[in-house]
Formats: C-alpha cells, structure tokens, sequence
C-alpha cells in the first residue's frame, strides 16, 4: 500500500516508551498459530463455496480476536515473571484445543473449540485483573475485566451445551457483545502508553506466519504435483508472496510506526484496535485464502481452467488484501483521493481475473495477480519517491 500522510500534530501526543521487541515467549506462542492457519486454510482447498468461506471467517476471527487481545496486553505488562509464562503457556494449550477441533468445529468438535475460547478469556481476565489495582489514574474499573473477561468465558463456556445450529448464533453474539464493549470504552481506563515498535513488530509477525502457511501450501502442493506446469505455477505463486511481503513491509509496516509513534496515549491505542486488531483480520485472511487458492492452483496446474471457489480464494483474497489496506490508509489520515488510485485497482483487477475464471488457465490466472502485485509496489514506489523529492513523505 501506499504510505498514508501523517496526521497534524496534537498537543495530546506524548513520548514513545523505551524501544522492546518482542520476547522469545512471545515467539512460541506464535507457534500454536501456525496449527491454527495451517488448518483453516486446509478447509479452503479445492473448489470451496459459500459456505466453506463463512465457516473459515467464523472460525478464524475467535483466534485472531484472542492473539490481537493477548498481543495488546503483553504490549501494555511487560513481565516475565513465573506467573505471566504459566498464565500464556496456558493460553497456547486452549488455542491449540481450537486448533485442533478447527477441522470438525462446526460438527461434533463445536464443544471443544468453544471450551477452549473460554480457556483464552480466563487468561485474559488474568492478565488484566491485576492492572484493577493499580494507583489512579491508572486504576482499571473491576466491572470491565468481570463482563469482557469472566462472563464472557462463562458464556462461551456455556455454549458448549448448546445444539447446533443455536451455538454458532451465540457465539456470533458472544463475539458482538466483546467487540461492543472493546468499541464503547474508547481506550478510557488503559493502564500505559501503547509500545508502537512492539506492536507493529508483533502484527509484522503473524503476518509473516500466515505468508509462511503460503509458502508451505506451495512446496507440499509442488511436491504431490510433480510436473513442469505445476513448477510454473508455483515460481509465480511466490513471486505473487514475495511482492506483497516486499510490499508489506516497506511500506504498510513502516507508515503504522510512524503514524501510531507521533499519536498521542489514546490515540495510538485506538489505532492498535482498529487497525491492529480489526482490520488486520482481513489482511491475514486475505493472506491464508491465498495460501489456499494457490495450493489448488498448482495441484490443477494441468487442467484447462481453475475452478471457481480457488480463482475466488486466490484472487478474491489479494482483492480483499488490498481494501483492507486501503481502510488501513484511510484510517491513518490519508485522503481518499489518494487512497483510491492505487486501491481501486488493486481490488478491480482480481475481480476481472475472478470474471474469467472459465477461460484461464491456472498459469495465467497466478500470473495476472502476480503482474498486479508488482505494479502495485511499483506504483507504491515511485509515489514514495515523488513525496520525498517534494518533501512532503
């Protein structure tokens, strides 16, 4: 994406805290997430419907809403004590029960996945509690961690016993509530300064994971499909991740730290959320239908044509990428005139490659997207270049 403008100064603004990165706990919790891609995009191979998609974004968005949660709190408490491992290793064994009911969650392991998002939210609420007795005016009210935290993970726990199809219905509502109460507080009662580094570095990562899933997708897809034309696809299926990891990095990464960095303490926390924590769930989604697109893509390397549900998955996905990105840029200040010449495009020219996915080839279709990514962080490029030169990046 093109590097949004930074927004006027505030008088609110205060001083970035002491640079940290993030800690190797941090890095193994990851890991739990690349059993979590890893099966969703699993779900979304071959010729995927409407149905598979809704299931994978319903199962996806409990997992990412609990990293994003996670990932704010280690932000906000630095601590490695005994207590802070024991309290986020416990969260990497209810994350990984999810994972591995994922396959089945909207089946017999509806229970399972559901027992263990109520695990993440007791992790939550002991993250959180402490931060309830701290001096004023740091103080956290005790009614926000009890409703956002303990009821919730009741509720959820609760939902276990429910049948289906009445369980996917309260926990859509459960998701409703945490997101209303989360969007109503308005960053009131945050007990510090949001690390900007450190949260940039910490979203740059899972981005990284699902990139990863990806790049895995492609070597386990080339290795069951040995041939030339299975070879091609994937040489520019990774063309196609490695432009848009090119892309990310130089310049989505790097506007959120600036613009986040220079924003006053609730400022930047109210960006973390919508940025970091909402629509950050679409780009990763985007990312992990690509992964799922291109792996079908190179298994049906000999056929005429792809089949519509993966041209969905793969082009559907960078056009989804691409919005998301434009929301990020709007959300940064960028004016949307600006925005929209480059993210127009960007999720017009998918969906033309979507339109002609009776007469494309699977070369041709991972092709089209992989030219698109490329003039797009050429045009990125060449902007940045321009605002400089006119000092005004």
């Amino acid at each position: 994406m093109s590097s949004p403008h930074t927004p006027a100064s505030s008088p609110s603004r205060t001083s970035e805290p002491e640079p940290r990165h993030a800690g190797w706990l941090e890095l193994f919790f990851d890991l739990v997430f690349v059993a979590v891609v890893a099966q969703l995009a699993h779900g979304l191979h071959g010729d995927p419907g409407a149905r598979e998609f809704a299931v994978f974004l319903g199962l996806y968005f409990p997992p990412w809403w609990m990293w994003a949660n996670l990932t704010v709190s280690a932000n906000l408490f630095q601590d490695d004590s005994a207590r802070r491992r024991l309290v986020m290793l416990s969260a990497m064994l209810c994350l990984a029960v999810m994972a591995a009911a994922v396959p089945e969650a909207d089946g017999d392991r509806g229970p399972a996945y559901a027992l263990g998002y109520a695990g993440t939210r007791l992790v939550l609420l002991a993250l959180w509690w402490p931060a309830t007795r701290y001096p004023a005016p740091r103080t956290l009210p005790r009614w926000r961690p009890l409703t956002y935290c303990l009821l919730s993970a009741v509720l959820w726990a609760g939902s276990a016993a429910v049948p289906a199809p009445w369980r996917y219905g309260m926990w859509a509502a459960l998701l409703l509530a945490e997101m209303v109460l989360l969007l109503t507080a308005r960053g009131r009662g945050i007990p510090g300064r949001v690390h900007t580094g450190h949260l940039v570095e910490r979203v740059g990562l899972f981005v990284i994971i699902v990139l990863g899933e990806s790049v895995l997708a492609l070597i386990t897809s080339t290795d069951h499909t040995w041939t030339a034309r299975a070879g091609v696809v994937a040489v520019l299926g990774f063309v196609l991740l490695a432009t848009l990891w090119w892309s990310y990095f130089d310049f989505a990464s790097t506007a959120a730290e600036r613009v986040m960095g220079t924003a006053g303490t609730r400022e930047a926390y109210l960006l973390a959320r919508d940025v970091g924590g909402f629509l950050h769930f679409f780009v990763t989604a985007a990312v992990i239908s690509m992964a799922a697109g291109l792996a079908t893509a190179v298994e049906e390397s000999g056929h005429d044509h792809l089949a519509r549900g993966a041209v969905w998955a793969l082009a559907g996905g960078l056009a989804v990428y691409h919005g998301a990105h434009a929301l990020i840029a709007l959300r940064f200040g960028s004016p949307p005139r600006q925005v929209a010449v480059w993210a127009l495009p960007g999720v017009v020219i998918p969906l033309l490659v979507v339109l002609g996915a009776d007469v494309l080839t699977p070369w041709l279709v991972v092709l089209l997207l992989a030219a698109e990514a490329i003039a797009h962080l050429l045009y990125a490029k060449t902007a940045l270049s321009r605002r400089q030169a006119a000092g005004t990046a």
